[in-house]
């Protein structure tokens, strides 16, 4: 059966959802990477990924100069890592800012949804790569224990990477 671009959107989803914070990379004017902890706000069906931030962030600067972007997610208590390569672009809507609003942003953004500084980063993934593992701690453990009594290889779980 062959695997759609829904699909493999709709499992990156799944996989991300409920994670709280991601890191976000960007590339800096001298072709280092950096990164920072940021929430996401939305995950779109149609393949998007919503943060807010300032305009005058470094990060702005970063993307406009190169729009090559990568965010991470780590979920160690349901051993879900997700890794999404994909390109960045400043958004000035208000109306999307104003949907995404929640009352905690206001100790970032003093003047809530219309605060000038506020912008939002609108990521569109080109390909994801993620590795879970069904276990927790105490299986693995014995797991990786059996592996090295009997010399099997231990079953690392699911690894993939996903083409957007």
């Amino acid at each position: 059966m062959e695997t759609t671009h829904q699909d493999n959107l709709h499992k990156l989803y799944e996989l991300i959802r409920g994670i709280k914070f991601a890191m976000f990379t960007t590339v800096d004017a001298r072709g280092s990477l950096r990164s920072r902890p940021m929430t996401t706000l939305e995950a779109e069906p149609d393949g998007h990924l919503w943060f807010f931030t300032a305009i005058d962030a470094p990060k702005v600067a970063e993307t406009r100069r190169d729009e090559h972007v990568n965010v991470g997610y780590a979920e160690p208590a349901d051993n879900r890592y997700v890794s999404i390569s994909g390109r960045a672009q400043v958004v000035r809507d208000p109306a999307r800012i104003h949907a995404l609003w929640r009352p905690a942003y206001r100790a970032f953004f003093p003047g809530g949804p219309d605060d000038p500084r506020l912008a939002l980063l609108r990521v569109t993934p080109c390909e994801a790569e993620f590795w879970t593992s069904p276990s927790d701690i105490v299986t693995q453990t014995i797991s990786m224990v059996k592996s090295y009594l009997t010399g099997d290889p231990q079953d690392p779980g699911e690894h993939e990477k996903i083409q957007l």
